[in-house]
C-alpha cells in the first residue's frame, strides 16, 4: 500500500508542477508511443487527485470554503475577498479536474486519467463481470468530476472533450462548450448505465482507494450521486427531478457513515489529509473559523463547537498545565478582514499553542484537523439533508420533511461523535419550519457541511440560505455563485469560450449556473 501511495504522490507532484503551464489539449507527450499503465493504478491516481483537489484549502487551487464564508483568513485576505486572478484558481481547478501535461504518464488530470484507464481496461485479461465492474467505477468517478465542473463553471466542453487518447495524436485545440443542463441530463443516463453494469457478486478494482472494489458500496454511491444530481435539478426541471430522486431513493441510498464516498481516514505519510497539510503541517497560521459561522453556532448553542473549535481567552492553570474548564468564548474572525490568529478561536488540531498544549476542544480530546482525518466527497449526512429537502418539495423519499430534517441533523452530530443527550435538545430548540423550509434546511445544511466546501456551496446556492454579504474590500461585484472560466481557455480555445460566456450571460462570478434560478 505504501508503494502505491508513493507512486500516486509522485504523479500528483508532477501535476502540481505542470498544471500552471498546461492545458486541456496537452494530453500526450509522445502519442505514437503511449505509456501503458495498469488501469487500476490510473483509477487510484484519479481518486487521489479528485479528493485532494476538492478537499484542499490551498488558496492556489480551491477557495470554496470562502464562497460560503465559513473560514476567515489572517495574514493574507485576498482570497476571502475573492481575488481569483492573482492566483489563477479557476485555471488550476479546471486543469486538475480535466487534464494537464505530465512528463511521467499521459493521465495526470482526474478525467484524463479515467479516460486512459477506460482505454487500457479494454485490453486487460479479465472476466466480463470484473471488467464491467471496473468500467462502472471509472464511469461513476467520471460523472462525479463532470458534475463538479458544471456546478463550478456552467457550460463546459463535454461531448467533444478528452478525445485525444494514447496512440492518437489528433489533439484538437478548438473544443466547443456544451449546454450545462444537457450535460447534467446525460450524466444521469451515465449513472444508470454504470449502475446496470455492476455485479455485486464480483469485486472491482483492488487498487480502488475509496471502496476497495466493494461493488455493493459502489451501487449505493451510484444511487446517491444520482439523488444529488436529481435534487440539484429541482428548481429548473421539477418533474424530472422528482422522478430521478424517487428512483434513486427506491434503488438504495447511503444508509450509514460506512457507505460514504471518500476516505474514513487518510493514510499517513505523503497522502495525508490535505486540510492538515495546508493548515497544520505547513507551519502557517492562515485560517480560522469565521464570525458568520461561529456567531450563528453560538446563537443556537451548537454542541459541534466543542468538537470543532477551541475557545478564545481561556484561563491557563500553570500548576496543572491545563486550561480551566468553562473559561473563554467561541469567537470567529471577521470574514474578509485581516485577523490576528491569536485573537480568535482556532479549529481543533494537534497544533501546540503558546502554553505547549494541543488545541483540542472542550468535548474531550477531539481534533477535526489531523493527518488521518476523514475526508468525504459524498456522504450520509449530505444525503440525509438532500432527503429532507426532497421531502419538503413533495417527493416520496421515506419520511416527512420534519422527520428527515431531524434525522439529517442527527447524522451530522453523530458524524462528529456528539451524544444523544446533546442532540435531542438541540433539535427541539431548533425545529423544522415548514413555512420557510429553505431557511431551516439551508442553515443546518450549511453548518453540517462545514469543512466540505463544494458541498456547502451547492446547498447555499440552491436554497439561498444563509444570505452572504460581499466584503467591503471584495474584488468582484458579489459573492461568487460560479467561478469564471480558465484564463488559458481565452488563449487556447478563444472562440468557443467567448461564445459560451455570452450564452450564459457573461463570464462573471455573479452569473448563475443553470440550476440556480432563484
Amino acid at each position: 500500500m505504501k508503494k502505491i501511495f508513493l507512486i500516486l504522490s509522485i504523479l500528483t507532484l508532477t501535476v502540481v508542477t505542470n498544471s500552471c503551464e498546461s492545458d486541456i489539449t496537452s494530453l500526450n507527450e509522445d502519442p505514437k508511443h503511449p505509456t501503458v499503465v495498469p488501469s487500476g493504478l490510473l483509477v487510484a491516481s484519479a481518486e487521489q487527485e479528485l479528493i485532494s483537489q476538492l478537499l484542499t484549502p490551498n488558496v492556489n487551487n480551491n477557495i470554496s470554503r470562502f464562497f460560503t464564508q465559513q473560514w476567515a483568513q489572517t495574514t493574507y485576505i485576498d482570497e476571502s475577498n475573492y481575488d481569483m486572478v492573482t492566483r489563477p484558481i479557476p485555471r488550476n481547478h479546471y486543469n486538475r479536474m480535466m487534464a494537464s501535461s505530465s512528463a511521467t504518464v499521459n493521465s495526470p488530470g482526474v478525467l484524463s486519467a479515467l479516460r486512459d484507464a477506460k482505454q487500457f481496461l479494454q485490453n486487460e485479461s479479465l472476466d466480463a463481470a470484473k471488467k464491467g465492474n471496473n468500467e462502472a467505477i471509472i464511469e461513476l468517478i467520471s460523472v462525479y468530476a463532470w458534475a463538479n465542473l458544471v456546478d463550478t463553471y456552467g457550460d463546459v466542453p463535454y461531448f467533444g472533450a478528452l478525445k485525444a487518447v494514447a496512440g492518437n495524436e489528433n489533439n484538437a485545440s478548438e473544443i466547443p462548450y456544451d449546454d450545462a443542463k444537457t450535460i447534467y441530463l446525460d450524466l444521469v443516463k451515465r449513472i444508470d448505465a454504470a449502475n446496470a453494469m455492476i455485479n455485486t457478486n464480483q469485486s472491482g478494482y483492488t487498487d480502488d482507494i475509496f471502496y476497495k472494489g466493494n461493488m455493493g458500496k459502489w451501487k449505493k454511491m451510484a444511487n446517491s450521486l444520482k439523488f444529488r444530481l436529481a435534487v440539484t435539478l429541482a428548481d429548473v426541471e421539477p418533474a424530472l427531478s422528482k422522478t430521478y430522486a424517487e428512483a434513486a431513493y427506491n434503488a438504495g441510498l447511503f444508509d450509514s457513515k460506512e457507505d460514504n464516498f471518500g476516505l474514513a481516514a487518510f493514510p499517513s505519510g505523503l497522502f495525508a489529509n490535505p486540510v492538515y497539510q495546508e493548515a497544520i503541517q505547513s507551519g502557517r497560521n492562515d485560517f480560522i473559523p469565521s464570525d458568520l459561522l461561529v456567531n450563528y453556532m453560538n446563537s443556537t448553542s451548537d454542541p459541534r463547537r466543542d468538537r470543532w473549535f477551541i475557545k478564545e481567552g481561556r484561563t491557563f492553570n500553570s500548576v496543572t498545565g491545563q486550561y480551566v474548564s468553562g473559561t473563554g468564548t467561541y469567537k470567529g474572525g471577521v470574514y474578509g478582514a485581516n485577523n490576528s490568529f491569536a485573537g480568535y478561536s482556532h479549529m481543533t488540531s494537534p497544533k501546540v499553542d503558546v502554553n505547549g498544549v494541543p488545541e483540542v476542544g472542550d468535548d474531550g480530546s477531539y481534533m477535526i484537523i489531523t493527518e488521518n482525518a476523514q475526508g468525504f466527497l459524498l456522504d450520509y449526512t449530505e444525503i440525509s439533508f438532500l432527503r429532507a429537502e426532497a421531502a419538503a418539495r413533495g417527493y416520496s423519499v421515506g419520511g416527512t420533511a420534519a422527520t428527515l430534517y431531524a434525522a439529517a441533523i442527527t447524522a451530522s452530530m453523530k458524524e462528529y461523535g456528539i451524544s444523544d443527550d446533546k442532540i435531542t435538545p438541540f433539535i427541539a430548540a431548533n425545529p423544522y419550519n415548514a413555512s420557510n423550509w429553505k431557511q431551516s434546511i439551508g442553515f443546518q445544511a450549511w453548518i453540517a457541511m462545514f469543512n466540505k466546501g463544494f458541498q456547502a456551496w451547492n446547498f447555499a446556492r440552491r436554497l439561498d440560505y444563509p444570505v452572504f454579504v460581499n466584503p467591503d474590500d471584495s474584488t468582484v461585484d458579489g459573492v461568487p455563485v460560479r467561478m469564471k472560466y480558465s484564463d488559458q481557455e481565452y488563449l487556447l480555445n478563444k472562440n468557443n469560450v467567448t461564445a459560451a460566456a455570452q450564452k450564459i450571460g457573461g463570464d462573471n462570478v455573479t452569473t448563475k449556473v443553470f440550476w440556480d434560478v432563484y
